[in-house]
Parts: C-alpha cells; structure tokens; sequence
C-alpha cells in the first residue's frame, strides 16, 4: 500500500508501518505522530532514535525491555506515547512492529 506524505510515497503495511526503513526521515515521523496526536519533543526523538538502534541490533523489543534500558522508565514512556506506546513509538520510528504488540 502506498502513501503520500509531504510528497513523498512510502510504502506501508495494512497498519500503517513502513515496509521500507530506507523512506522514513523526519518529516515522515512527524506526520505519523501528528495522526497520532502526538506533537515530537527533543525527548521523543531520542527515544525514537534509541528504538532505530534497537533494531539495527536486532534486540527484540518490548515495553519491559525499555523500561529496563536506562534511557527511559516505562511510565515516561507511556507519558511520551499514551497510547499503545511501543506500537504507536515503533511506527513513528519507521521500524517494524515489535512481536510483543498485538
């Protein structure tokens, strides 16, 4: 399936996730939080960035796991992202949904 976004196409998933890392960039996560109802902060983005790394390193993520990583407790998290937070955090983030989401 195939989006516009600020002129841009990107291809996502029947959920709304990038099929195609290579797409995301900035303004496509701003867009992603927006429909999300999610303005990003500085504190956002590093989160953001925390969870691209993740991936690269293939680290299984999880709402545990990154309450346990030292960059951010799981209440912040929830605070950053109030709804479905790692579902919502990965999409913005251009990476694919975690195994633990539903």
């Amino acid at each position: 399936m195939e989006r516009i976004i600020e002129g841009k196409k990107i291809t996502v998933n029947e959920e709304g996730f990038l099929k195609d890392f290579s797409e995301w960039d900035k303004t496509v996560a701003t867009v992603l939080a927006s429909e999300a109802d999610i303005v990003l902060t500085p504190r956002h983005w590093e989160v953001l960035e925390y969870l691209q790394q993740q991936h690269k390193d293939e680290v299984a993520l999880s709402i545990r796991r990154i309450g346990k990583s030292g960059v951010l407790d799981i209440k912040e998290f929830y605070q950053l992202f109030p709804i479905a937070p790692l579902k919502t955090a990965t999409k913005i983030a251009g990476i694919p949904k975690p195994a633990s989401c539903i």
